[in-house]
């Protein structure tokens, strides 16, 4: 199988998040048609990235999408088998270098043994009996003995070891060959089975809209006394989300958190590019798990003002449901000194570590030379050029210790906005509180 030899950019990623989510929240306001249909540049990106295992089919209503899944399984069988086959050579190799080694070490030293051994008996022959000499020359010959009979049953061990290793590297090399070549081969053909997709996707959209066409709508009724009862069960479990907000911080929590929402959507992605490229092309990412694992943590952050103002976040409320209006507005009045001892530390702890995470001297930006305090703030911005966010050769401020090595002061000042937000919105639910407590609700 080919290989993916790809990592992506940082800047790649950062703007990703930012511009992704925007693509979504507008292509979520858009009218809806009254009739769906089927769409052909949906049916491509589906191909595109879906196609090796026929979603593109699925999603046309075609069953012969399933033609795609056994030639995907047994692409990933191959794959499975080419790592088995691997690892078997690996250890092979590795028993024959160490055979080979030992070989290399233990010959040599038997052959001098052998030239010295001789002198050795004459020097013991030749020594006065129960003398010091002669017990010497005894303990070297003997040393000498023993040396070349271990080394011969080394040499021994490890020429064994070379007869037994040998055929089966070379049987784990043939293993490997063959089930790489079965690997590429499913895989060609999965790509010109796409390929003549490519071409139909066209008619295969008209068909499917022409089916759908001929199909009645289903209705779907709920009675008076039904919504009655789930709307006494539950008074919010139908209320939208912008029915939450009574000011410009309730807008501002909504919007971060529906900003952040669609993180999630490109976390699938990513996951999934991380799966094919892991199991079908043998080539993991040094990057998929690092850029979800900091994404998901600055969407946590984000997101807990929308989750605070929608009231998403668990809360044991055994007595507090049970509660009026009022006394709620009274509880939540005196559980908010907890909560602003909370976010209030989360606030100015996180700018702790955003400043730090600037300011750590891994390149020669003016930025990091501010956050250190060599220089003042207005003199770093006459200082900083495009440059030093431009060029690769100039890293500044905190980064990843794996091989992607991202910055991590991004993330950091997300800490920081994610406090700033949760701060806002406690003072909105203050606020509330207060006037529902002036009205006497």
């Amino acid at each position: 199988m080919p290989n993916i030899d790809f990592t992506l950019p940082h800047w790649a990623y950062w703007l990703g998040l930012l511009l992704f989510p925007v693509v979504g929240m507008i292509l979520a306001r858009r009218a809806r048609p009254k009739q769906t249909s089927y769409s052909a540049a949906l049916a491509y990106l589906i191909l595109v990235t879906g196609g090796i295992l026929g979603l593109h089919r699925f999603y046309l209503r075609s069953l012969l999408g399933l033609l795609y899944i056994p030639i995907f399984l047994f692409v990933l069988w191959s794959n499975a088998a080419e790592r088995d086959a691997r690892a078997e050579l690996s250890d092979a190799i590795n028993l024959v270098r160490v055979a080979e080694r030992v070989v290399e070490r233990e010959a040599p030293r038997i052959e001098a043994a052998e030239a010295d051994i001789d002198a050795l008996r004459a020097e013991v022959a030749a020594a006065e009996p129960e003398s010091f000499a002669k017990k010497s020359a005894e303990r070297r010959l003997k040393r000498a003995e023993d040396a070349m009979t271990s080394g011969r049953d080394r040499i021994a061990t490890a020429e064994a070891d070379l007869s037994q290793a040998q055929p089966v590297a070379d049987a784990a090399t043939e293993k490997r060959a063959f089930w790489a070549n079965a690997a590429r081969y499913a895989f060609y053909l999965i790509l010109a089975l796409m390929a003549i997709d490519a071409l139909l996707i066209p008619g295969l959209v008209r068909k499917a809209n022409e089916s759908l066409a001929l199909e009645l709508p289903e209705e779907t009724f709920i009675d008076a006394e039904t919504a009655a009862k789930a709307a006494q069960i539950d008074p919010d479990a139908r209320k939208p989300d912008h029915e939450w907000a009574q000011n410009w911080i309730d807008k501002l929590s909504l919007h971060a958190g529906e900003f952040v929402s669609y993180w999630a959507v490109i976390a699938v992605f990513v996951y999934y590019f991380e799966v094919i490229s892991r199991y079908v092309f043998n080539s993991p990412t040094s990057w998929a798990h690092e850029s979800m694992y900091l994404m998901f943590g600055m969407q946590y952050l984000i997101a807990g003002a929308y989750a605070m103002l929608t009231e998403g976040h668990v809360r044991v409320d055994i007595f507090y449901a049970s509660m009026s209006p009022r006394r709620k507005a009274w509880t939540d009045l005196f559980t908010s000194i907890f909560f602003f001892i909370f976010a209030g530390t989360l606030l100015v702890t996180s700018y702790i570590f955003a400043m730090d995470a600037i300011a750590v001297p891994s390149g020669n930006s003016v930025v990091s030379e501010w956050a250190r305090g060599q220089i003042g703030f207005w003199q770093m911005l006459g200082a900083l050029s495009l440059g030093d966010w431009t060029d690769p050769s100039i890293r500044w401020g905190e980064i990843s210790f794996n091989e992607w090595e991202v910055p991590l002061w991004p993330m950091k000042w997300m800490m920081f906005v994610g406090g700033a937000l949760l701060v806002l919105q406690g003072i909105s639910k203050l606020s509330k509180d207060i006037r529902v407590i002036a009205k006497g609700a």
